[in-house]
């Protein structure tokens, strides 16, 4: 039996279940029954396996079953392809298909539990094209039939495999009622073509799948289900009639990519399956969609710098004396301690241990009622009467802490005398000294001082009282702090020093006073950014102009490779970068993404600054990340005035990125018809090519922008040129049914020979 299988499946292996370790997991489950996780016990290799239930159940059908399993992982195990899922045999025991294991399961598992950004979602739908393309390919083409969400698998870097091939197969045998049937049980009716529910008696053809890539399409955008709620019969009759998935969440304020990958997308769900687009030509637009909205560029954090402050309010006297009852001025028992003791009223001995002792809601005393009430003398009473001078409220809060907080010297002087703990924190790390230095109240913080009070201590996020003194620009106390030894290099939780934190908020006067008492210019946070950056991110310029006089390092990379100048240009701070320049700033220097300052400017659409750059010898035509330069960036993301004055300055309008976009291809896409003025008026090739064999034309028809049509037909544009598909034009938008521009191009003899004096010029009027 083994042998005559081994015959049969030529390079494919036999599994046992003993082959495997004893732990099957199931990962997923469906129609096609249940997928395992397994690992072999020889190879260590972590497999998954597609069994059957019914195939599990009943055993006359082993003969069948694993015959149509060979011919399936047969099909399957031949397609060698970086996105389609490896088959690697099958399992006699119990009945299955052995095939890749992919990490991240399904599409339809990441689909309603992550928050897909708008790249992985394009490059998603990308990879999908790719694999149906290669599939259409083949000859004879090899119809997948049940593309949905389920069938597309992603490995641990979230890159698509599609799996399962075995529906058209089994669709030569079965009736199309059969079939209809069997894709409602599954789930996957919302993945069939209108022509199957329409009586139709023709085989399904390569458009079937173009439909269900097209709902697919909707489900990666949208990350919903389509036709939500609605029954069996509902959807086959709203599909039958044309209707598709409502586009009302489909936003403006999504990408203009995104409005293209949603043409495209109506495109391939199309009633009439003649309308809609091959898979040889759905890679070309998706692989260009892709391209653009990988480029964008991300603005550089923020220094989320809030301002400190202890998390707890200060305690008013009047509140809690209404809150505690027990210690209400009008109680006899409490009035009785700071009565004189006479024959008809209990002495204080009395009722000492019972109410000076007693705790009562939120943990107050009697003498944490005293402190808040300011009253020194009942305060002296009840440290006479031993009570604790430690003693805690809820939030932590020392009778110290309160008076500290009340500004009373005099009170916090007489706790001392009493052994108060000058170091004992809140519950949040805040120290006597915490609240001192917040409060700026330097004859405290030398009172505490004078008493060994931690000038360090740091509380639970790491600050100590020399950085509440830099925030809250408290010169006098950070004196008296530095004066007993504070370290102004002591990092918190995120790596700031007080320095970074006198930056932060432009504090200059605090900022000369630390780096004079041996602060550490160069010291860099958990970001690596220096007090430099974080003061021309906060766009301090007295702050950036002293540390630069005093000899900081003007270069200092960030941890994603961001200079001060760079943030100075996405901050738009003309002033900061000409002083930065001044001291020596590199005008090359480049992000983790390869951008220069002169990148980032034209990505901004900083003028004044752009000019700077161009007079400091920046390099116009500089390539960062997908090799574009600041003129790509200007012409996709900036307005005209930005592209004018780069091109004003000499940028190429030649230079092609990665993809071989020139600018030209990018001011076309945009639909920017003064850039595209600009552009062919600095020589721009009109007939440029980009990977695919795209022209600038053949965008603009796509987009259907007559105007740029005209403009670019005006300036020389061939209407031969064909892309890598063997698609004019002219095609392009017979395909898309641009019935003007098809109108404009069949009449391009005339146009032409009528336009022999004219120039550029005429196409602005």
């Amino acid at each position: 039996m083994t042998s005559e299988r081994d015959q049969q499946l030529g390079s494919l292996t036999v599994f046992t279940k003993e082959d495997f370790e004893e732990d099957w997991i199931k990962v997923a489950s469906g129609g096609f029954g249940h997928v395992y996780q397994v690992k072999h016990k020889r190879w260590r290799t972590v497999y998954a396996v597609k069994c059957s239930p019914s195939l599990l159940q009943d055993s006359s059908l082993e003969r069948t079953s694993m015959n149509c399993l060979m011919e399936e992982a047969t099909k399957m195990e031949k397609i060698k392809f970086q996105h389609i899922v490896t088959i690697y045999g099958v399992c006699n025991s119990p009945l299955g298909i052995v095939m890749e294991y992919m990490a991240r399961g399904s599409l339809e598992k990441i689909l309603p539990t992550h928050k897909m950004s708008w790249q992985l979602k394009f490059r998603v739908i990308h990879e999908m094209g790719l694999a149906m393309n290669f599939l259409h390919s083949m000859s004879p083409p090899l119809l997948h039939l049940d593309l949905k969400p389920g069938n597309i698998l992603l490995d641990g870097n979230m890159h698509v495999k599609i799996s399962d091939f075995g529906l058209s197969k089994w669709m030569e045998q079965s009736s199309r009622m059969q079939y209809i049937e069997s894709s409602a049980l599954r789930g996957t009716l919302s993945y069939i073509p209108p022509e199957m529910f329409l009586q139709n008696s023709k085989p399904p053809g390569i458009k079937y799948d173009v439909y269900s890539f097209g709902i697919v399409i909707w489900e990666v955008l949208m990350q919903k289900k389509p036709y939500a709620g609605a029954n069996m019969m509902a959807i086959i009759v709203k599909v039958a009639a044309g209707k598709r998935p409502c586009l009302e969440p489909i936003s403006d304020d999504w990408p203009g990519e995104c409005q293209q990958m949603v043409d495209l997308m109506k495109r391939c769900w199309d009633q009439d399956p003649k309308q809609r687009p091959s898979f040889t030509d759905v890679p070309v637009e998706t692989d260009m969609l892709l391209s653009l909205i990988q480029s964008l560029v991300v603005d550089p954090e923020n220094e989320r710098l809030v301002r400190k402050m202890s998390h707890k309010p200060a305690i008013s006297g009047n509140q809690q004396v209404r809150k505690a009852s027990p210690y209400h001025p009008g109680n006899s028992r409490v009035l009785s301690l700071f009565l004189p003791v006479h024959d008809n009223v209990e002495s204080p001995e009395d009722v000492l241990s019972e109410e000076i002792c007693r705790v009562h809601e939120n943990g107050l005393t009697l003498l944490h009622l005293m402190v808040i009430q300011g009253n020194v003398e009942k305060v002296k009473f009840l440290l006479s009467c031993k009570a604790n001078v430690n003693s805690r409220v809820v939030c932590g809060y020392t009778p110290l802490i309160m008076a500290v907080q009340k500004r009373s010297p005099e009170i916090c002087s007489i706790l001392i005398e009493h052994d108060a703990d000058v170091n004992m924190p809140d519950d949040d790390g805040w120290t006597p000294l915490h609240f001192a230095a917040q409060n700026g109240d330097d004859r405290i913080v030398r009172l505490l001082l004078d008493h060994q009070a931690q000038v360090n201590a740091q509380e639970h996020d790491g600050w100590t009282p020399l950085h509440l003194a830099s925030q809250n620009n408290f010169e006098n106390v950070a004196r008296v702090l530095l004066s007993r030894q504070a370290d102004s290099n002591t990092q918190e939780v995120d790596g700031k020093t007080a320095l970074h934190v006198a930056a932060c908020f432009g504090h200059v006067s605090l900022v000369k006073l630390l780096a004079s008492q041996g602060a550490d210019l160069e010291k860099k946070q958990k970001n690596h950014r220096t007090p430099l950056h974080v003061a021309v991110e906060r766009g301090k310029f007295r702050v950036v102009h002293y540390l630069l006089k005093n000899g900081t390092s003007v270069n200092s990379l960030d941890q994603n490779h961001y200079s001060a100048l760079h943030l100075a240009v996405v901050r738009g701070k003309y002033l900061i970068c000409e002083k930065l320049i001044k001291y020596g700033a590199n005008v090359e220097l480049r992000t983790d993404k390869g951008w220069t300052p002169l990148h980032l400017a034209a990505f901004k659409g900083h003028i004044e600054i752009i000019h700077l750059l161009k007079d400091s010898h920046a390099k116009l035509n500089a390539k960062g990340s997908m090799d574009w330069t600041p003129l790509h960036l200007a012409t996709r993301y900036s307005d005209e005035p930005v592209v004018c004055e780069l091109l004003r300055c000499g940028a190429d309008p030649n230079i092609a990125e990665k993809s071989e976009w020139a600018p030209l291809h990018f001011a076309v896409q945009r639909g920017s018809f003064l850039t595209v003025i600009n552009l062919l008026e600095c020589k721009a090739d009109v007939n440029a090519k980009n990977k695919v064999g795209w022209t600038p034309l053949h965008l603009a028809v796509l987009k259907g922008n007559m105007a740029i049509v005209k403009t670019l037909i005006k300036a020389g544009a061939l209407l031969d040129v064909e892309d890598i598909t063997g698609c004019t034009a002219l095609q392009l938008a017979v395909r898309h049914q641009r019935e003007n521009i098809i109108t404009l191009l069949q009449g391009k003899d005339s146009l032409m020979n009528n336009s022999g004096d004219r120039t550029l010029n005429d196409a602005k009027i």
